[in-house]
């Protein structure tokens, strides 16, 4: 009886090579084709939202601070005012205006000026900033230019309240 199996069981074998091997040849299709790259639809130029356009990002667009303005916050103080102390300087807003200090050297907003470690004043408001003592302050643009500083260092200033 083992003996008539033997056909059927080899017929069997060779059968199921040749499907393995039918199979295995179908994902081999294609290989000698030269690659095509998948259809893409072109790319939409970049756009920013919430950024001016270059013509309104200078200094100049921001700083809205007038010429009688900038006298003033030049001109000398009646008094010298008491030494609060100092602090380093960053620009803050720049879309807020005036001529303003945000710093924790003060508890309440008051009148007050600041000056650069070369001797240049500016009459400012002092503003609580809410921050740690030796935190840093931020100044505004208008003071910051008032000042001769560039936008972009961190000036030293010596704070004084009215």
């Amino acid at each position: 009886m083992g003996q008539n199996l033997t056909p059927v069981t080899g017929g069997f074998r060779i059968v199921a090579l040749g499907l393995v091997m039918a199979v295995a040849g179908c994902s081999q299709m294609g290989m000698n084709a030269p690659a095509q790259a998948p259809a893409q639809a072109p790319a939409a130029p970049a756009t920013q939202t919430g950024v001016p356009a270059p013509a309104t990002n200078s200094a100049d667009s921001y700083d809205t601070s007038t010429k009688a303005e900038r006298e003033a916050a030049q001109a000398a103080p009646s008094a010298k005012g008491t030494r609060l102390g100092t602090t380093v300087a960053s620009l803050g807003d720049p879309t807020e205006g005036g001529f303003w200090l945000k710093t924790s050297l003060v508890s309440t907003e008051t009148k007050g000026r600041v000056e650069t470690e070369a001797g240049k004043s500016a009459q400012v408001t002092l503003k609580p900033s809410g921050g740690s003592n030796g935190g840093g302050s931020q100044l505004s643009l208008a003071a910051l230019r008032v000042l001769g500083v560039s936008l972009t260092d961190l000036p030293t200033l010596t704070v004084y309240g009215s």
